[in-house]
């Protein structure tokens, strides 16, 4: 018996029928992440709903030496959820509950498979929410929130997924269960939380999780304005933030993004906008009304031609369905697209922006933009047709804006992740050097390189190894518990 067939056996005995699947019709459902471009059907998938469960699947992969990747609600855009075809998925999609709630802490702790804003839900009755939004907040899931640090459209005033987690429980490569940190705001001893969120799934798969709450605020005010250019608007965001007025949230869109979310869920933003610009500021009422004053003037000063403040939850709700719809609402106007995500010094989104268009322009590509314009982090849209033999041409486009990130000081991801889809572009960022020391964070998790293998790094290294060199082949990989990725 192979090891993947013991190992399907031994989980059918331990976890029953129900949370294992063989069969590969079936396991066609899990061959990919929310990035599509990149599938590969797993060997085996099995569906815990327990720390111990988890536990014993990757106890039994250690054993037998079977690589093993986690995977949540599927929604990741850089791979980084991407199988292996001779290895575990396991999937974490069942391990909903909340499984304790303490406003007067500020904290909850819930397993992996939560979704983002069944949080808020959860606490909204008590005057408290879970801070971190991704546009996909309906559907992702904690865990993966952990795993790439995910932000969204809020994280400008409120962080990241790393701000707001204090505590996981960890089922090490091993099997071995751990716990880091716990309810308090700042545990003594190294930040094996802080070095844990982001890791893209390589040290460890989190089956418990201890987020902090945030304060639902007095007031909150969202402003939609209407410029005739990306510069325009570019100027607005730069006049707000100069003035150290702190929006929640600061979006932009282009004409061509609008064009497709109007195709997709008719989100009426104002007639021939050139770009369109979301500020919410939320806080004390009165330090909130003297803001909105503030960059409704700003605005004007930019060149808005029509600017609306929502009166109420229905209108704020309509103003950011436009936004919160942006990624799938492109498939309305292209028949396949690539969503990039990069980051850019604020002062430099102007010529970077501008960099793109002509960049778009001169490749026949079109590129739809959508971001976070308050702390520059871009979700260009590269848009191309596959059956008339685009592809090529939007991956170059694809590459060279993150080229662009990295010339202006800015970085290849901002909470998407790297995944499988841009550790080649890892070297371009980083020195040997400098991928050395992170390889050595990930051996002392994971020595045998069966965890998450062959992502967020792009050259072949292996544990054991003496940084920057190879000489040979490595043990792990002749006893076939590593592999050269």
């Amino acid at each position: 018996m192979t090891g993947l067939a013991a190992l399907a056996d031994a989980c059918v005995r331990e976890l029953g029928e129900r949370a294992v699947v063989t069969d590969r019709v079936q396991l066609r459902t899990y061959e990919c992440d929310g990035l599509t471009a990149y599938r590969c059907i797993p060997a085996l998938v099995v569906l815990p709903e327990t720390t111990e469960q988890v536990a014993f699947v990757v106890g039994r992969c250690h054993e037998l030496g079977v690589p093993f990747v986690a995977r949540g609600a599927g929604t990741g855009l850089s791979g980084g959820a991407l199988p292996r075809e001779d290895g575990v998925l396991i999937v974490l999609s069942r391990m909903t509950e909340v499984r304790s709630v303490d406003i007067a802490d500020r904290r909850a702790v819930v397993q992996p498979g939560v979704v983002n804003l069944d949080i808020s839900k959860r606490v909204a009755a008590s005057g408290y929410y879970y801070a971190p939004d991704p546009s996909s907040q309906q559907v992702c899931s904690i865990g993966g929130n952990v795993a790439e640090n995910s932000g969204g459209a809020h994280c400008l005033k409120y962080g990241f997924t790393s701000h707001h987690v204090t505590g996981l429980e960890i089922v090490m490569p091993d099997g071995s269960v751990e716990r880091f940190g716990g309810r308090a705001p700042d545990p003594v001893g190294y930040d094996v939380v802080g070095a844990f969120v982001g890791s893209e799934g390589t040290l460890g798969i989190a089956t418990e999780v201890t987020v902090r709450l945030t304060r639902s605020p007095e007031s909150v005010q969202t402003l939609l304005a209407a410029f005739n250019g990306m510069d325009e608007a570019g100027s607005a965001v730069s006049a707000v933030i100069a003035a150290g007025v702190l929006p929640a949230a600061v979006e932009m869109m282009d004409a061509l993004s609008i064009e497709a979310a109007e195709a997709a869920v008719r989100c009426r933003y104002p007639a021939g906008a050139g770009a369109v610009l979301i500020v919410e500021l939320d806080g004390p009422t009165i330090e909130v009304e003297a803001q909105l004053a503030d960059v409704e003037e700003f605005c004007r000063m930019a060149g808005a031609f029509e600017i609306r403040v929502a009166s109420d939850d229905v209108e704020r709700a309509q103003i950011w369905r436009g936004r919160k719809s942006a990624f799938a609402a492109v498939g309305r106007i292209s028949p396949d697209y690539i969503v990039q995500d990069g980051v850019v010094p604020r002062t430099a989104l102007p010529e970077v922006l501008r960099d793109i268009a002509a960049l778009a322009q001169a490749s026949g590509i079109r590129v739809a933009n959508v971001f976070h314009a308050g702390d520059g982090n871009l979700h260009p849209l590269v848009l191309f047709d596959e059956s008339k033999g685009e592809t090529e041409r939007a991956e170059e486009v694809s590459m060279r804006i993150l080229d662009l990130c990295i010339e202006h000081g800015g970085s290849i991801t901002g909470e998407h992740g790297v995944g499988h889809d841009k550790k080649k572009h890892m070297g371009r960022m980083f020195s040997n050097d400098d991928l050395d020391v992170m390889q050595l964070v990930r051996c002392a998790f994971d020595p045998a390189s069966l965890c998450n293998p062959g992502k967020v790094f792009p050259t072949p290294r292996l544990c054991g190894e003496r940084p920057g060199r190879r000489t040979g082949v490595h043990p792990l990989q002749e006893a076939g518990l590593a592999e050269v990725f």
